[in-house]
C-alpha cells in the first residue's frame, strides 16, 4: 500500500473541516479527548496527518508530539506550525516502531489513523503493543477505525449501487476487501483490544450518520446544526449505534 500516493489523491488539510457534516469527527473526537486533559499533560499523536489534532491542542497549551508516516503530511504540519507560531515536536515516524520514544511517557496518545491502514492483525496488536508502551500506567489511549459496516452502506446507498454483489466483500460474511483502506467490526476490534490487555473506557461513532446524512445536514442552518450535534451526542455511545459510524474511537486505558 502507497500511503504517500494515496495522500497525494485528496486534501487531507481539509477533510475534517470542510463542511458541517465533516466536522463532526473532529468535534466529537476532540469533545471526548477533552474529558481527560489536564494541565501539564504530555500528548502523542501517531498518524496526525497534516496536524488537525496536534495543532489544535498544542495552541491550547500542552506539550505535543506528532508523528505520520507520510512526508507530505509532515511537512504541511511543521509549515501550518511555523505559520501560525505553535510549538509541536513533529517528525516522520511509523507507528510499528517508535523505538526512539521511551516508555510510559504521555498521559494521553492518539492514534487516530495508523489502524485504517494495517491490513492484518499482526500489525494493528504491533502497532497496538507500541502505543501502550509509550503510554504511562492509567494514560488513555485513542484508537480509530473505519466500520466494515457502515462503510457498506455508505459505499451502496450514497456512492455505487453496484457496489452491492461486487468482489470488493465477501458475501457470506459481509466482511469488505481491505485495501488503500483496512475495515473492521466492532466486535473484531473489542477482541484486539482483549488480546493486549486493554481496558475499555468508552467506545463512541464519533461521526455517526453524518456521512450517510451529509447532505441534510450540511443544509442545516447554524441553530439546527448545533441541535443536530447534541443529538449525535446523546446516541454516539449507544450501543446499538456504534457500528452505525464510518469511523469510530475505542478509549483505552493503560
Amino acid at each position: 500500500m502507497d500511503l504517500e500516493k494515496l495522500y497525494e489523491s485528496f486534501n487531507e488539510d481539509e477533510r475534517l473541516s470542510r463542511s458541517k457534516s465533516n466536522s463532526i469527527e473532529f468535534l466529537t473526537t476532540t469533545y471526548f479527548i477533552d474529558k481527560y486533559l489536564k494541565k501539564g499533560m504530555k500528548i502523542l499523536d501517531i498518524g496526525a496527518g497534516t496536524g488537525a489534532y496536534s495543532l489544535y491542542y498544542a495552541n491550547k497549551g500542552y506539550a505535543v508530539t506528532a508523528i505520520d508516516f507520510v512526508k507530505r503530511n509532515v511537512d504541511t504540519m511543521k509549515s501550518k506550525a511555523l505559520r501560525e507560531n505553535i510549538k509541536v515536536d513533529i517528525y516522520q515516524g511509523n507507528a510499528l516502531d517508535m523505538s526512539n520514544l521511551p516508555d510510559n511517557t504521555f498521559d494521553i496518545v492518539l492514534c487516530l489513523g495508523p489502524l485504517y491502514h494495517l491490513d492484518n492483525d499482526a500489525e494493528k496488536l504491533r502497532c497496538i503493543e507500541e502505543t501502550k508502551r509509550v503510554c504511562k500506567k492509567n494514560g488513555k489511549i485513542f484508537y480509530a477505525y473505519l466500520s466494515n459496516d457502515m462503510v457498506f452502506v455508505t459505499e451502496s446507498i450514497l456512492y455505487n449501487k453496484n457496489y452491492l454483489g461486487s468482489p470488493n466483500y465477501d458475501h457470506k460474511t459481509f466482511e469488505l476487501t481491505n485495501g488503500s483502506y483496512c475495515f473492521m467490526t466492532v466486535e473484531h476490534m473489542k477482541y484486539l483490544m482483549k488480546l493486549s490487555n486493554l481496558k475499555e473506557v468508552k467506545h463512541i461513532a464519533v461521526d455517526g450518520l453524518s456521512e450517510l446524512l451529509k447532505e441534510s445536514i450540511n443544509a442545516f442552518d447554524d441553530q439546527q446544526f448545533k441541535e443536530w450535534f447534541r443529538f449525535h451526542l446523546y446516541t454516539c455511545e449507544k450501543e446499538e449505534m456504534i457500528g452505525y459510524s464510518n469511523h469510530i474511537v475505542f478509549i483505552a486505558e493503560k
